[in-house]
């Protein structure tokens, strides 16, 4: 699998939309706008303009700005993150398992094995979705049985009568 840098711009995510309007703010705040003004020509509320108006007046635009995500950081840091692709990658059979198929239980154990890090599945979960960009898979279930020359036989002669009607 191999991924290309892309040309096109993504589009903005929902925190950078709201942080581009409080800045949009600050700079409307500097011309004098009313907040009512503001208010209508953001889409925000006078709530949230007044709330803003305050935090520029303490701190400038820069005080409408994100800041970091606070919280606990991640388990794994990038490399670590990394070596787990690659140990993925291999496939679940090049870990021991029977079948070549991942289940968070199975992810989980080789990000141990890997890292030294046990994850929970919620956690797991949030390294394949979010860090890694892989998304839920679900294997095809198909008959033992089923005999696809007898199924296009049936679609080819059977079906066309059956559609006709008698």
């Amino acid at each position: 699998m191999s991924f290309k840098p892309s040309s096109v711009v993504p589009p903005l995510t929902r925190p950078q939309l709201s942080e581009a309007r409080r800045v949009r703010a600050a700079e409307l705040f500097d011309q004098g706008r009313s907040g009512v003004e503001i208010a209508r020509m953001l889409g925000g509320s006078e709530e949230s303009v007044r709330r803003w108006r305050r935090v520029w007046e303490e701190g400038g635009a820069d005080g409408l700005r994100r800041r970091p995500a606070s919280g606990r950081p991640p388990k794994l840091d990038d490399a670590q993150v990394e070596r787990v692709r690659a140990a993925l990658e291999q496939g679940a059979q090049a870990h021991g398992f029977e079948a070549d198929l991942w289940t968070l239980e199975r992810v989980g154990l080789v990000v141990e094995r890997v890292t030294g890090a046990a994850l929970s599945k919620a956690s797991v979960w949030r390294l394949l979705t979010s860090r890694l960009g892989w998304s839920l898979q679900r294997p095809e279930r198909r008959a033992v049985e089923r005999d696809e020359s007898e199924i296009a036989r049936w679609i080819a002669h059977e079906w066309p009568r059956i559609k006709k009607g008698p």
